[in-house]
């Protein structure tokens, strides 16, 4: 009962947060893709460069729906630049690519949606990626928290940008289907 409740505050803390953090140009933002959202939004330049040369910026642009795990820019600079460096290149770009596509969950997966799966399992939660690999996810406090199967963590930041084909939540570290 009590880790019930514990759930019930820390959604309500997300989606309040969410609510009260979103502006009214956010919300006219809600016609756009996943990519061209994420690569408007500053922050995201990395990720959509590496989309770009793997050819997912196209599927991001599509119909959909997904829900991408978007690592941000500090996210990716957790990483060091020979390891990024050597991800780009043309001839890693199928690694680059299961990497990318461990991001991604096929269909709309709100954090309400991850809230409720947290609550029906206890705390913890897993969902399939579009890579097919397994992302755990667990609460601290009021903050959902991705576990990848190497056991690298990633705090959602910002949740639900709704866009026209998904749902984009920010993450704070880059999660891995395997060891680079």
């Amino acid at each position: 009962m009590k880790m019930k409740l514990c759930l019930l505050s820390a959604a309500l803390c997300l989606v309040c947060g969410t609510l009260w953090s979103q502006t009214d140009d956010q919300y006219s933002e809600f016609k756009k893709s996943i990519f061209t959202s994420a690569a408007e939004s500053g922050d995201h330049t990395t990720l959509t460069t590496a989309l770009k040369a793997t050819d997912l910026d196209m599927l991001l642009e599509a119909d959909g729906p997904f829900t991408i795990f978007a690592p941000s820019d500090r996210a990716f600079h957790k990483m060091s630049s020979q390891e990024i460096a050597h991800l780009m290149k043309p001839e890693n770009k199928q690694k680059l690519r299961e990497m990318l596509t461990y991001f991604m969950v096929a269909g709309t997966l709100s954090a309400s949606k991850i809230l409720n799966a947290l609550v029906r399992g206890n705390g913890k939660a897993t969902f399939t990626t579009v890579q097919g690999k397994k992302i755990k996810a667990t609460i601290e406090g009021v903050d959902i928290i991705l576990t990848d199967g190497l056991g690298n963590k990633a705090r959602i930041t910002t949740a639900d940008s709704d866009q026209c084909n998904g749902i984009i939540h920010t993450i704070d570290s880059v999660i891995l289907p395997t060891p680079l």
